[in-house]
């Protein structure tokens, strides 16, 4: 595999415990992966190493083909191509749905470039990025008054308006309803076309609809990865992690 991002040996230990424990893991170019597995797996942590707002112990993430995410600051990373989106949208809730996709675009950019507002190709990229999220009747109505799959999807446009090579996604929708649910799904499809995107998912039902490839890590190592019907049929999987899941449904 041609890989966008590619960990060997990735270790990182709190307090003496070993949240993730020499994990190796790759994602492709334009590849769309679902990552699941129980509360202390090493998911977030996973995401912190990436972003750089944790440091590995051991072990080398490559992104790109030649960066190593450790010598990177966590802002660089981000004009290097990688851009992530929390559990909790955060939007600016006082602006409108363009400004904050305006105001986005500057997180890119120079403080000068800042003041001097957008150029034409940046109100172009708004103008994309509002059709490619369904919010173009919303343009000019508070990003305080959207509904919560309406932040989510406007904070997912905010990602895209700064062109990220890699989208990483911490539960896209929790707290969504199952019409909101299904249209992230086929947003993040449409996105998926020329960039990579990780998933962390917990809303299984979600993920045997939208996914591909599944990789399900346990105790800070993976546990399985393959086709989602592979994964889901998978008898340690069903041990760890989806027994529970179905039990508390």
């Amino acid at each position: 595999m041609n890989a966008i991002l590619d960990a060997k040996g990735v270790t990182v230990s709190f307090d003496g415990f070993k949240v993730l424990d020499n994990l190796d893991f790759a994602i492709g170019y334009e590849e769309m992966r679902f990552l699941i597995g129980p509360n202390g797996a090493g998911k977030s942590t996973l995401l912190d190493i990436i972003t750089g707002k944790t440091r590995p112990d051991a072990g080398k993430i490559t992104f790109d083909g030649h960066i190593n995410v450790a010598r990177v600051s966590e802002h660089q990373l981000v004009r290097c191509g990688i851009g992530r989106k929390f559990q909790t949208p955060s939007v600016f809730s006082s602006l409108t749905v363009f400004e904050n996709l305006e105001a986005a675009i500057g997180f890119k950019s120079s403080v000068l470039r800042l003041t001097q507002g957008m150029s034409p190709a940046g109100i172009e990229r708004v103008e994309e990025t509002l059709e490619i999220i369904n919010l173009k009747d919303q343009r000019n109505v508070q990003a305080g008054i959207l509904s919560h799959g309406q932040k989510q999807w406007l904070e997912i446009g905010m990602l895209l308006v700064q062109d990220p090579k890699l989208l990483l996604l911490d539960e896209p929708v929790a707290g969504m309803t199952r019409r909101e649910r299904d249209h992230t799904g086929e947003l993040l499809h449409r996105i998926a076309r020329g960039r990579s995107i990780l998933v962390v998912e917990h809303d299984m039902v979600f993920v045997r609809q939208f996914a591909s490839t599944v990789t399900v890590l346990h105790m800070g190592q993976l546990l399985c990865e393959g086709p989602v019907e592979a994964v889901q049929s998978d008898a340690q999987v069903v041990e760890v992690y989806l027994g529970r899941t179905q039990k508390a449904a």
